[in-house]
């Protein structure tokens, strides 16, 4: 039984914590430690999975924690992680609902061996087009809450660099008192998107599941793509479809990068932390 394991789709990784194999502590402050990329083991958040038996008809609860130690309430990469995990654990089970505290999303491993995985998350709720002025720069955004807070601001063209510099001024902008993830997006076709994330609790990261969601479902309200579309981030792609009743799915692929124990010293660390 291992502490940890570590999985990432597109370079956005996450620590998967099972309490039914171990008793690491998953605090806020144990969080911040656990992903710090030089004195813990590295990642964007933790996924604690207090699960018992892994029933087809059974919700099994998720809780996930970002890097700074504040509550996500869903990864919808983490929620596919989770899939990929427990499929991998438990044979001839391909079909799970994870409970998380945004809701139930329905998790299907389309392929095992390759890691593809998809997730149905409930329809998003898109606010009317807006203006947000960061660094005396006017935006077109669409605000977004799919389970999380979303700022999607329309570019013509996007690049890391635009992420790195204006990522934290618009993520902890007044006019969101609780922080915001941040896509910066640029439609390239009516069913391709490119976009750049900054997550309100983890920074600049290559890819996340969520953001994709976001910004396909911003793009759909305002006309400007269909109901499936290719989202290209700095880590790859992944494919978003939103249905008839607003309903929207991710797919794409997650792999395991490892699994381990943490040493007797980051554990005395982790214990001492709280």
């Amino acid at each position: 039984m291992a502490d940890f394991v570590k999985y990432q789709a597109l370079g956005n990784d996450y620590l998967l914590i099972d309490t039914a194999e171990t008793d690491l502590p998953v605090t806020p402050a144990a969080a911040r430690l656990l992903c710090d990329r030089r004195l813990g083991v590295g990642a964007d958040g933790v996924l604690r999975l207090p699960h018992g038996p892994v029933h087809a008809d059974r919700p099994i609860v998720l809780h996930t924690l970002n890097a700074d130690g504040s509550l996500c309430a869903r990864s919808a990469n983490g929620v596919r992680m989770v899939g990929l995990h427990l499929a991998r654990r438990h044979t001839g089970v391909a079909r799970f609902v994870v409970a998380t505290p945004a809701g139930e999303s329905i998790v299907d491993v389309r392929d095992e061996a390759a890691g593809l995985v998809e997730v149905a998350l409930g329809p998003a709720v898109v606010e009317e087009p807006d203006e947000l002025t960061v660094a005396g720069e006017r935006f077109d955004i669409s605000v977004v809450d799919n389970g999380n807070p979303h700022a999607v601001l329309f570019l013509d063209r996007v690049d890391a660099t635009l992420a790195h510099t204006l990522g934290e001024a618009v993520a902890g902008h007044e006019r969101f008192p609780g922080r915001t993830n941040v896509q910066f997006t640029a439609v390239a076709a009516p069913d391709v998107l490119r976009i750049e994330v900054y997550e309100r609790g983890a920074g600049y990261t290559p890819a996340s599941g969520a953001s994709a969601c976001a910004a396909a479902s911003a793009a759909h309200t305002r006309g400007l793509t269909g109901g499936r579309v290719r989202v290209e981030m700095a880590g790859g792609v992944v494919e978003v479809v939103i249905g008839d009743d607003g309903t929207v799915r991710l797919c794409g692929e997650v792999e395991q990068v490892c699994a381990g124990d943490v040493s007797p010293a980051l554990r005395r660390r982790l214990e001492e932390v709280g």
